[in-house]
């Protein structure tokens, strides 16, 4: 769908990364523009299966082209500039004014492009006392809230249990949050950009994204003090949900199901499924018909042994038939991976890395008209596109020679 817009990203690490994956993956022609000689350390960074493979790089920079130019020198400046010129939007994954010190800012590329999108997305964000600290994921999960610590009794920092309905812990990866946020804002500034001709400054942080991303348990716990009846909620020990209808259950072939049977119309459906309209209780009108079974141990222990009686997949066929909430929880990700309906939404992915070798991606949640999810270009190596991308700029073979030949770029 984003076919025909070009993205230039420079970016190191996970947040300008992931970013530059979610606009290749919707199909953006995404370069990304790498310095000579070291380029984007995350190739080298968290493990490696083949030299400079590294998991992480083979996952959020496929879908893209490399182009290594020195932006220093002057022959790479002006490279830099006529790429720069022919973009849509430019991903900023850097510390905040990093790319003003380059000279490429937004400012200064706005005046010689008004219609760039530029999106700066990185672990505090550009506007705020914070703005000009490096970060990495747990800075940033931190500063939302998501990783509460207490001391232990051995004198170390420990996470805090979860209580409650939860909270900022409920975000998810920041750095995954903020890119998912700022590509949506990416391609809604596109739109506006089709009406107006003019682009914009997106600022995207990924602890603002944790927050974003936990806004339900946000929500309750900011205004916590000013609920009025309980009654509805949920009961959780120790992040634990301990009600009966809303609980996750062995079965038969020790796999673990979850039910969420806690509106009444789904509670009869399951009890009609099993055949015990004896476990069929009056409606639950005070709480909108929905009760998660609180302190129904009795129920619970029960409910043990039923489903004890039928295999995961047996139970599945029963909530499909019966129309009721219950599904499979995988206890490792690599259960979840062959699961049949991961398998069949293409979230999980085989490919195959021509230097890697064979790779499993984490694909797309959203299918567009029923297509599988595809790896179109895999992740590229240093400056593997870059005679290619300076052709595309109008630069003779003679001219990209002597550019590689001084230095100012590489292939």
């Amino acid at each position: 769908m984003l076919a025909g817009i070009r993205v230039v990203e420079s970016a190191s690490l996970l947040n300008g990364d992931t970013l530059g994956m979610l606009l290749g993956d919707l199909g953006a022609d995404v370069i990304k523009l790498e310095s000579p000689g070291r380029g984007d350390y995350l190739r080298d960074f968290m493990g490696q299966i083949t030299p400079h493979n590294s998991p992480a790089h083979v996952q959020v920079n496929r879908n893209k082209r490399s182009v290594a130019i020195n932006a220093r020198s002057e022959s790479g400046s002006q490279a830099v500039w006529r790429l720069l010129e022919s973009a849509d939007v430019f991903v900023d994954g850097n510390a905040g004014g990093a790319m003003d010190r380059l000279g490429i800012g937004y400012a200064a590329q706005r005046e010689r492009n008004p219609g760039v999108v530029y999106a700066a997305v990185s672990g505090f964000g550009i506007l705020g006392p914070y703005a000009t600290i490096p970060t990495h994921g747990m800075l940033m999960t931190a500063l939302a809230g998501a990783n509460p610590v207490e001391r232990g009794a051995d004198g170390l920092m420990h996470p805090i249990p979860p209580s409650g309905i939860g909270g900022a812990e409920q975000g998810g990866q920041a750095t995954t949050a903020a890119a998912a946020h700022a590509a949506m804002n990416i391609c809604a500034a596109l739109v506006a950009r089709s009406r107006t001709g003019e682009g914009c400054m997106i600022d995207v942080a990924g602890s603002d994204a944790v927050v974003a991303q936990a806004l339900t348990g946000v929500t309750y716990q900011l205004n916590d003090s000013r609920l009025t009846d309980r009654s509805s909620l949920p009961t959780v020990d120790g992040g634990v949900w301990t009600g009966a209808k809303y609980q996750f259950y062995e079965t038969k072939d020790d796999r673990v199901v979850i039910l969420a049977a806690i509106e009444d119309k789904f509670w009869q459906s399951f009890c009609t499924a099993i055949d015990r309209p004896d476990l069929i209780t009056d409606a639950t009108t005070n709480t909108g018909g929905v009760d998660f079974g609180a302190d129904e141990n009795a129920l619970r222990e029960e409910l043990n042994e039923v489903f004890r009686t039928r295999t995961s997949d047996e139970w599945v066929e029963l909530a499909i038939a019966y129309r009721f909430p219950l599904g499979p929880a995988p206890s490792t990700l690599l259960e979840m991976a062959q699961d049949r309906h991961i398998r069949s939404r293409s979230i999980i992915v085989d490919g195959e890395h021509p230097d890697a070798g064979p790779f499993t991606y984490v694909g797309s949640p959203a299918m567009i008209d029923g297509e599988r999810f595809t790896v179109n270009r895999p992740a590229p190596a240093l400056g593997q596109h870059t005679r290619e991308v300076l052709a595309e700029l109008s630069y003779s073979e003679t001219d990209i020679d002597a550019m590689i030949s001084a230095g100012d770029a590489a292939q």
